[in-house]
C-alpha cells in the first residue's frame, strides 16, 4: 500500500533539514531512510568521481585471457590513474570464497583504488516462482559478498514482461522482489541500483513506475547513459531518471531510435550535474574498438568533461 502524499513531503522536508544541519556540522537527530518513491534529496553541488567497469574488459576477463583477472583489472585502473573500479560479479571465480574477496579488497586498498560498486544478473519479473526465488537468493548472496568487499552499491536489473501477462501484474511482482532484496541490502549497508536495461525498464516511465512503487530503503537508480534505445531523445529520458540515481555508468555511444551514434559525454555528465548527483561515474565501454586500445583515450575524455563541470 502506498504512503499518503503528505508523508512523502514530510520525508523530503526532514531530509532537507538534515542536509542543512550537516552543512553546519551539527548532529542530525533522526536521518530518514532514502526511499525510491521520490527523487533523492541532495546537497549542491554534486561531486562526481571516475570509475571503470570491469565489464569493459569482458573479452579478456571471461576465461582469464592473457592473464586477465580482477586483480589485473585493478592494476590497470591504477596505471590509468582511475580512482574507482566497478567489479562485475561475472568475473569472480565460480568457487569464490570469503578469503578471495578479502584478498581482492586488500589488493584494491594497496593500489589506492576504491571499489565503486558491483553488478549482478537477475530477473525479478519472471512468472516462475522457483526461478524468481533463486534470483532473490542470488541477489542476497552477492549483497553479502559485496558488503564484505566494501562496495557501496550493486547494479541490478528488473527483467522482462511475460508475453501472457498484463503490465500491472508484472510491475507489482518486480516491486515485491525489489522490496525484499532492498530491505536485506539495508541490513548489510549496501544500496541496490536498478538499471534502465531494456525489458520493462526500456523507457524512463516504466523504470520510474517501478522505482516509485518500491517502499524500501537503500534503493535508487543505476543511470546507464547508453541504454535508452527505443526513443528518439535518450538524453531527455536520462534527465528524467537522473534525480533518482545512486550510481552511474557512462557509455561512449548512444542509440536514438536504435541508431548508433557517438555520445555527447559533456551533455550526459551535465544531466547528472544538474541533478546535483554525487557519486561514481563508471565508464562501461561497449564500442567496437578493442577496449585495451580505446579505453585510455575515453578515460581522458571523461576526465576533461568532468573538469569542465567544476
Amino acid at each position: 500500500m502506498k504512503r499518503p502524499i503528505a508523508n512523502r513531503r514530510e520525508i523530503l522536508g526532514s531530509l532537507t533539514a538534515c542536509a542543512a544541519l550537516i552543512a553546519w556540522d551539527r548532529p542530525c537527530g533522526l536521518m530518514p531512510q532514502a526511499m525510491g518513491i521520490e527523487p533523492i534529496a541532495r546537497i549542491a553541488p554534486g561531486r562526481m568521481q571516475l570509475s571503470l567497469a570491469a565489464y569493459s574488459f569482458r573479452d579478456l576477463l571471461k576465461g582469464n585471457k592473457e592473464g586477465w583477472d580482477l586483480f589485473k583489472f585493478v592494476d590497470y585502473c591504477h596505471a590509468l590513474g582511475i580512482p574507482g573500479a566497478e567489479l562485475t560479479s561475472y568475473y569472480f571465480p565460480t568457487d569464490v570464497s570469503d578469503a578471495y574477496i578479502v584478498e581482492l579488497k586488500e589488493h584494491c586498498r594497496r593500489r589506492g583504488v576504491s571499489i565503486s560498486g558491483g553488478a549482478i544478473a537477475n530477473d525479478f519479473c519472471q512468472l516462475d516462482d522457483a526461478k524468481r526465488s533463486r534470483d532473490i537468493e542470488h541477489t542476497k548472496l552477492w549483497i553479502d559478498r559485496y558488503a564484505l568487499l566494501g562496495a557501496g552499491a550493486i547494479r541490478v536489473f528488473a527483467g522482462n514482461q511475460p508475453k501472457e501477462e498484463d503490465w500491472p501484474a508484472t510491475r507489482d511482482r518486480c516491486i515485491g522482489a525489489l522490496e525484499e532484496v532492498c530491505k536485506y541490502a539495508h541490513t548489510r549497508g549496501v544500496y541496490l541500483a536498478l538499471e534502465n536495461h531494456g525489458g520493462v525498464t526500456a523507457r524512463a516511465d516504466g523504470l520510474l513506475e517501478i522505482v516509485r512503487g518500491v517502499q524500501a530503503p537503500s534503493f535508487g537508480v543505476n543511470f546507464d547513459s547508453g541504454n535508452f534505445r527505443s526513443t528518439e531523445d535518450p538524453y531527455a529520458e536520462l534527465a528524467q531518471i537522473a534525480p533518482y540515481a545512486i550510481n552511474a555508468q557512462i557509455k561512449v555511444e548512444m542509440f536514438p531510435g536504435g541508431r548508433r551514434e557517438m555520445a555527447d559525454l559533456g551533455r550526459i555528465l551535465r544531466i547528472l550535474k544538474d541533478s546535483n548527483y554525487s557519486g561514481w561515474v563508471a565508464l562501461e565501454y561497449e564500442a567496437q574498438e578493442p577496449a585495451i586500445e580505446a579505453v585510455p583515450g575515453w578515460v581522458q575524455e571523461i576526465k576533461k568533461s568532468l573538469d569542465a563541470l567544476t
